[in-house]
């Protein structure tokens, strides 16, 4: 229970059910290593915290921005796209409270970014059974809607790899070109460098564990080294 105090400290959260918390903290591995666990796994909250957390947002932009349902559409992507969720997890410590097989608690890539968001939205879904929608969304707020001056500061909700695109197209009329410089790694953890070129010019280099967001982070560092943002 001490461990759980912890976390709820971080939260900003006193469950009055720690068994909703406890359940929330519970990746399926663990239950495979521990059968006599005396609780369920965490997607049912998932499931439940992701409709939740959508319907906030959501309602959080729809009031507060008069711009078209697109832009709406890519300020949400933006907001709680894995990603984020698994950052704004980290940040809450709930890393040091997920409840893994051995197996899944030596693994620290990108299938614990999953596992991370994943969590934070059984945890949504926790609150919401615990204490009703306004406690959710007071938390979801504080943690996923505070973050709403970067997305916008840092452009965050822009594709990146398109946008490049229409201003590589514009600009120097060719479409820009992707080929994997390095990669390293096992196959469930695996690590890209990435080039974006326009026509045989190497114009940045992006980092990601997957192609997709390898590419997506040199069209970011493209952008920047073109002066095009």
């Amino acid at each position: 229970m001490q461990k759980l105090a912890e976390l709820e400290q971080s939260l900003g959260v006193s469950f009055q059910n720690k068994d909703l918390l406890q359940t929330a903290l519970t990746h399926r591995s663990y239950l495979n290593e521990n059968p006599t666990w005396h609780l369920p796994q965490n997607e049912r909250l998932e499931f439940l915290g992701d409709a939740v957390l959508e319907l906030a947002v959501t309602r959080y932009l729809y009031l507060n921005f008069e711009n078209p349902e697109g832009d709406l559409t890519s300020y949400r992507a933006a907001l709680v796209n894995s990603n984020m969720l698994a950052e704004v997890a980290a940040s809450l410590n709930v890393n040091d409270h997920l409840l893994l097989s051995r197996g899944e608690t030596k693994d620290v890539g990108k299938a614990r970014m999953y596992i991370l968001a994943n969590t934070y939205e059984a945890i949504v879904g926790a609150l919401y059974l615990d204490q009703g929608y306004d406690a959710a969304e007071q938390f979801i707020a504080r943690s996923i809607i505070s973050r709403m001056n970067d997305v916008l500061e840092h452009k965050l909700y822009r594709d990146a790899k398109s946008y490049f695109q229409e201003r590589a197209q514009d600009i120097a009329g060719v479409t820009p070109t992707y080929e994997v410089v390095k990669e390293w790694g096992p196959d469930h953890a695996k690590n890209f460098v990435i080039g974006v070129y326009i026509g045989g010019e190497l114009v940045a280099e992006g980092e990601g564990s997957s192609k997709q967001a390898a590419q997506q982070d040199a069209a970011e560092k493209g952008l920047k080294a073109k002066g095009w943002e």
